[in-house]
């Protein structure tokens, strides 16, 4: 059994590129609405703290859904490699950041993600990569679960895999309902994590001391 404590930021993936440049036409795009958007909200756009503004969120928001650009299929179908192992693969507190797509205000956590090989694994590397890649979208939670789940089954056709995502909503914590120290966790399994019960639990017994 491996199991892989994943402390890094996602500027520290491997394969993981930070934007630094940007499309010229969308940011113009983008800094124009955003003006239009402080200026509706009574800000005088002209202002010192605000004149630069709108050109910082369209450049921010282009890096926190630069998912949109990534295919995270074939992230790891070109990191496959055959290995006659079949023991669970896990890769722990994976920094998740995204945003909300019902306010476009982000939600915060880390997931777990766990695999069964069967005759093929993939650079941990590039699990933590399938992670920022579905994050860097507009997102829920729920989706986010499954499509990381669905990827992994997919390409490596393993014996089974397991996700499980905690994560702080700040449309919760900021606005709504406003509850400060509420977590949401969802799961996703299939194959062995989903029919064989000491499985699973093996699995929740190995990331469960970090839940909350």
């Amino acid at each position: 059994m491996e199991i892989i404590n994943n402390g890094t930021g996602p500027d520290e993936i491997e394969g993981y590129n930070r934007i630094d440049k940007f499309d010229d036409e969308r940011t113009g795009i983008l800094t124009g609405l955003y003006r239009q958007v402080l200026d509706a909200l009574g800000e005088d756009i002209r202002r010192e703290g605000l004149d630069q503004t709108p050109l910082r969120v369209a450049k921010s928001m282009q890096f926190l859904t630069q998912g949109y650009g990534s295919d995270p299929y074939n992230i790891v179908s070109q990191a496959m490699f055959k290995e006659d192992y079949n023991e669970m693969v896990i890769v722990k507190d994976i920094d998740v950041f995204s945003l909300c797509e019902h306010h476009l205000i982000p939600f915060i956590g880390r997931a777990h993600v766990a695999y069964i090989p069967n005759g093929h694994i993939t650079g941990l590397s590039k699990i933590a990569r399938v992670v920022e890649v579905y994050a860097r979208r507009l997102q829920v939670q729920e989706r986010l679960t499954m499509q990381i789940r669905d990827c992994l089954e997919n390409t490596l056709k393993p014996l089974g895999v397991a996700v499980v995502i905690e994560a702080k909503h700040l449309c919760m914590v900021m606005r709504g309902i406003q509850k400060q120290n509420s977590v949401t966790t969802t799961s996703a399994f299939t194959g062995e994590f989903m029919n064989n019960t000491s499985t699973r639990e093996e699995f929740i017994h190995l990331i469960g001391k970090e839940l909350h």
